[in-house]
């Protein structure tokens, strides 16, 4: 038995001992998330439309009232969420003259839409979110009693914020969504076109 196990530790040791002498892989270099190239784009429109706006002194309010938008419609032409349409470009250069020839043709393509979700770590977004998932299945019943089984449109939608005063004197926000109704449609089979089926002659030629 001691024979054996001096075999065992002997044995333990080399293996332990080459084990140690095998040459370390190289580490690999942390890789960083990279942007899209099309994100980038988006980000440095987005940031020289603000820096623009910051320069021309006109508050979204103002430039909504000019071309004749709601303020958020406005404010999302600025984040690159809207579309600036070909009758409004004239009227947006003239009262925010920073933005470039370039970059009002930017605003003229349809935008790729979307949010990124670290804007809800702040706390003036978070609360809006946190209305809406608070109330949301209120909304919804009241919605679907008054106006049967359907959704708000958010193409066909409309948003506006305001301010009005309390009964105290204090400022209160007020925003106003009016969307279209969309009523839930049954899907039925007739009223579709359905893809030819594969008959068997064609199959076997």
């Amino acid at each position: 038995a001691i024979f054996w196990l001096k075999h065992i530790v002997v044995g333990l040791r080399v293996s332990s001992s080459h084990l140690h002498s095998q040459p370390k892989m190289a580490e690999m270099p942390a890789v960083k998330p990279q942007r899209t190239s099309l994100a980038d784009e988006k980000c440095s429109l987005v940031a020289r439309l603000l820096a623009a706006k910051e320069a021309s002194g006109k508050t979204f309010d103002q430039i909504a009232e000019a071309l004749g938008l709601t303020n958020t419609n406005a404010a999302n032409l600025f984040y690159n969420q809207a579309q600036l349409k070909s009758d409004k470009v004239a009227k947006l250069s003239q009262i925010v003259p920073g933005i470039s020839k370039e970059d009002l043709a930017a605003m003229q393509n349809c935008p790729m839409r979307g949010f990124d979700p670290a804007i809800l770590q702040d706390p003036g977004v978070y609360r809006f979110y946190e209305a809406v998932t608070h109330y949301g299945e209120a909304v919804k019943a009241i919605m679907n009693e008054q106006c049967g089984d359907g959704i708000m449109s958010a193409i066909d939608f409309y948003m506006d914020v305001g301010t009005t005063t309390g009964k105290k004197g204090e400022k209160r926000v007020v925003v106003t969504m009016n969307g279209k109704f969309c009523l839930t449609l049954s899907r039925l089979r007739q009223t579709i076109r359905l893809r030819p089926r594969v008959t068997e002659s064609f199959l076997t030629g």
